[in-house]
């Protein structure tokens, strides 16, 4: 335990934000939207510029940061974000806007995301980021699996709950759905996943490509 605290605090200490970043970050804190931790996006934006995403979903916008983050990978991308909360929207717009990212490369649509992700084009999108609320996670995986191309990726950060999901005492519904949620991917042939905890843990599950 000692090991892997050591292990977080390096990761902590040694990740770099860019300064744009850590200004959308201490306005999310001021507005209790609690943003993404910096190792986790850093993680983000290499997966972003590894795929040369070009069209991104974000469930969850967090006033910004993980969507900045994404961006930060993949300058090229478009990125289409999604929250309830007109106030965190109002934030990422003032963030992406401070930060110089071209109005065409942003969309914000205000609107419970299970009400939005059914009229969204499937297999259409390269990044799914699932970061809204934890009792819907299962049913927002689901809906990005379903709108990513073949090949594409969903990342779900949190999914370590705090560290319930690795105590089997936890028994919640919120920390049994990302318990289930990480161990049928894990067994799943239709995708290849991926759990890193670092940080505050991020599932990676890419589709598998289609055979010729």
């Amino acid at each position: 335990m000692a090991e892997q605290s050591a292990n977080q605090r390096f990761a902590d200490e040694a990740t770099v934000e860019p300064e744009h970043i850590s200004r959308a970050r201490a306005h999310a804190l001021e507005l209790g939207a609690a943003p993404i931790s910096a190792t986790i996006g850093a993680q983000c934006a290499v997966l972003a510029a590894a795929s040369q995403a070009l069209n991104i979903v974000e469930i969850g916008t967090g006033a910004g940061v993980s969507g900045l983050w994404l961006l930060h990978g993949a300058p090229r991308a478009t990125l289409t974000t999604i929250d309830k909360e007109p106030e965190h929207l109002g934030a990422a717009r003032q963030a992406f806007a401070e930060a110089k990212i071209p109005p065409a490369r942003a969309r914000f649509i205000t609107g419970r995301a299970a009400d939005v992700l059914p009229r969204m084009n499937e297999a259409s999108y390269d990044i799914v980021l699932v970061d809204a609320d934890p009792e819907g996670v299962i049913e927002y995986v689901e809906h990005g699996l379903r709108l990513v191309r073949s090949g594409g990726t969903v990342l779900v950060p949190r999914v370590m709950a705090g560290g319930a999901v690795a105590d089997p005492v936890k028994r919640d519904a919120v920390t049994t759905a990302y318990r289930s949620l990480i161990q049928e991917t894990q067994g799943s042939p239709a995708v290849i996943g991926a759990l890193s905890i670092v940080g505050e843990g991020l599932l990676q599950l890419t589709t598998v490509p289609e055979r010729d």
